[in-house]
């Protein structure tokens, strides 16, 4: 990976703000390393030996970028892989720091991965499931929840990968130890242009603002964080107009009618879900 494309892509986070590394279904909002180092060309999420290779390259490129600590890195918003600008990074922490006590509510699990963290930074993810004995499928769900909540408070942050076996891992290190200064910077005050520099983004991509409400809900106590898999029940009357609604379709495909035409409308792109990013064996193939 040259030097320059690196560069390239961190001034592309300072002039963004906030940066994804891939569009969410080709939206042009929230913006990303894909739609800028790409205008115009949409991204096909396919990792077979057909695969436009671009997608690769960018995703190497996150690897390099988290590591360089010129720009904040955290499966942030929605789960997804997430850059910031140092004086944006700044100002969310304060925003987290003045919400409240950043550490109350978390899961036991996620203490545990904070406090392993706190002895030693960055650890490998690997590392984090063996340290913390969640380690094997029947431990997944606690896992993801506890990172989950830890990412979503900016407790901890990306910085790059470990080979740490076949594949490697990422690097994930507590905030407070990676990035010291601005940790502590954020809990005393935040500069008026920080400050500034985050209502801008807020305000261009109202998807940022709700995923600092959540947040800062969650911190405040009015928003208990959901569990890993988990739904919130619908209202019984809801329950009641699906169940209609399924009776209906059904009954109508028996007798030969045909459905309304929104619901005879073309396959939509699959539902964004969190942490949907590319599996290490789908980067990592070994006919790449």
């Amino acid at each position: 990976m040259k030097r320059a494309a690196v560069g390239r892509a961190i001034a592309i986070v300072e002039r963004l703000g906030i940066a994804l590394v891939y569009p969410i279904g080709n939206e042009p909002e929230p913006r990303s390393l894909w739609s800028e180092l790409y205008p115009g060309r949409r991204m096909e999420w396919s990792w077979d030996a057909d695969a436009d290779p671009r997608v690769v390259e960018v995703w190497h490129l996150r690897e390099r970028l988290a590591r360089s600590h010129d720009v904040a890195y955290a499966k942030w918003f929605r789960g997804r892989a997430t850059f910031f600008a140092l004086p944006v990074f700044h100002a969310l922490l304060g925003r987290f720091a003045a919400a409240g006590d950043v550490f109350s509510g978390l899961p036991r699990e996620a203490l545990v991965i904070l406090d392993l963290l706190r002895e030693r930074s960055p650890l490998s993810t690997k590392e984090l499931r063996a340290l913390a004995d969640l380690r094997g499928k029947q431990h997944e769900a606690l896992f993801t929840r506890a990172m989950k909540s830890l990412w979503t408070r900016l407790l901890v942050v990306g910085t790059g990968e470990v080979e740490d076996g076949a594949f490697p891992s990422l690097a994930v290190g507590a905030t407070e130890l990676l990035f010291e200064d601005v940790v502590a910077a954020a809990r005393a005050s935040v500069p008026a242009s920080a400050a500034a520099r985050l209502d801008a983004v807020l305000a261009r991509c109202p998807a940022y603002a709700r995923e600092l409400d959540r947040a800062q809900a969650e911190i405040a106590g009015t928003r208990k964080p959901a569990a890993a898999g988990t739904r919130k029940p619908a209202a019984a009357g809801t329950r009641k107009r699906a169940a209609a609604g399924t009776r209906k379709r059904a009954t109508a495909g028996t007798r030969g009618e045909s459905l309304p035409a929104k619901e005879r409308a073309t396959p939509r792109e699959p539902r964004d879900v969190p942490f949907s990013e590319p599996t290490r064996s789908e980067v990592f193939r070994g006919d790449r």
